[in-house]
């Protein structure tokens, strides 16, 4: 097969992340005509049909939106190879710099990557950090990775989640930070706590521990779905109901809840990081994946 240039790459972005063949051109400077002649080639070349042509615009197709995502990917080897060779031979602390990209769900970034972060960049002045934050839904931050637009995500692990579930579709690399048991949060005092309505969001990683819930008679279905912990937590916190929540969203519990334990046998989700195999390699995913493990030591 023959292979794709870098310009090519940057057409199939373009049109993808603008919706149509008229913006793109006008995104890169380009006239409509080249553009198509460009995805047309492109087609050619991998054998697929990359994009849905139609009068309001382009979409991509299943196998556009994998051919967008390694192209994202291959693009992004082209901006970190200048960075990675003019660190080579330097001193540790001068050799890592340029954006690094991080995605990561929202009590990961407000509460795990603050520390790592704080110690990268203080031996490596040279790294920019951009943090998105991402919903662990559908794809989550994996799918970030996974479609080039983070070089690392913060995600939940566990084995149907969106991570192990899409990470190991597009050859993504995993490592364990930490494993969290989940808790029982209720209102401060209350006499029967297990009485009360269950309140959730649907981000909850309860969707990886089924069988433990299922197993659970006192757990009613949720009659209330907040929009994310923190809302969760300020509603028990009103004495509106009972939650279960795992550890990085109890670090914003205030004294108007009690949290109590589920015993060894309660449900446990494992939080980790997803790059690529071309990221992994690079200086700075490298040295960021040294801090969130010293995090954990």
């Amino acid at each position: 097969m023959a292979e794709l240039a870098p310009h090519e790459l940057r057409v199939l972005v373009a049109v993808a992340e603008t919706g149509g063949f008229s913006a793109a051109a006008a995104r890169l400077g380009l006239t409509q005509s080249a553009v198509s002649h460009s995805v047309r080639g492109s087609e050619a070349k991998v054998g697929a049909v990359l994009f849905e042509r139609g009068r309001t615009g382009a979409s991509p197709t299943p196998a556009g939106e994998r051919a967008v995502g390694l192209a994202r990917r291959i693009l992004r080897l082209y901006e970190v190879l200048g960075a990675e060779v003019r660190g080579a031979g330097r001193d540790a602390g001068d050799a890592v710099g340029g954006v690094l990209r991080i995605a990561a769900f929202r009590s990961a970034a407000l509460h795990l990557l603050p520390p790592a972060l704080e110690r990268l960049t203080a031996r490596h002045p040279g790294i920019r950090p951009e943090v998105r934050v991402v919903r662990e839904l559908g794809a989550g931050t994996a799918g970030e990775v996974a479609a080039g637009r983070a070089d690392l995500g913060i995600a939940t692990l566990n084995g149907t989640g969106p991570a192990a579930r899409d990470g190991g579709a597009a050859g993504l690399l995993t490592g364990v930070l930490r494993e969290e048991a989940y808790a029982l949060v209720h209102p401060a005092g209350h006499p029967d706590p297990k009485a009360l309505p269950l309140l959730d969001w649907d981000e909850n990683c309860g969707s990886y521990t089924r069988d433990w819930w299922r197993a659970q008679d006192w757990i009613p279905r949720a009659t209330v779905k907040a929009e994310d912990d923190a809302m969760v937590l300020t509603m028990v916190g009103r004495g509106l109901g009972m939650a279960i929540l795992p550890e990085l969203s109890l670090r914003e519990a205030s004294d108007a809840v009690d949290i109590t334990g589920l015993g060894p046998s309660g449900p446990v989700r494992r939080v980790g990081y997803v790059t690529t195999p071309e990221s992994a390699s690079t200086l700075a995913v490298r040295a960021l994946i040294r801090e969130l493990r010293s995090e954990r030591d």
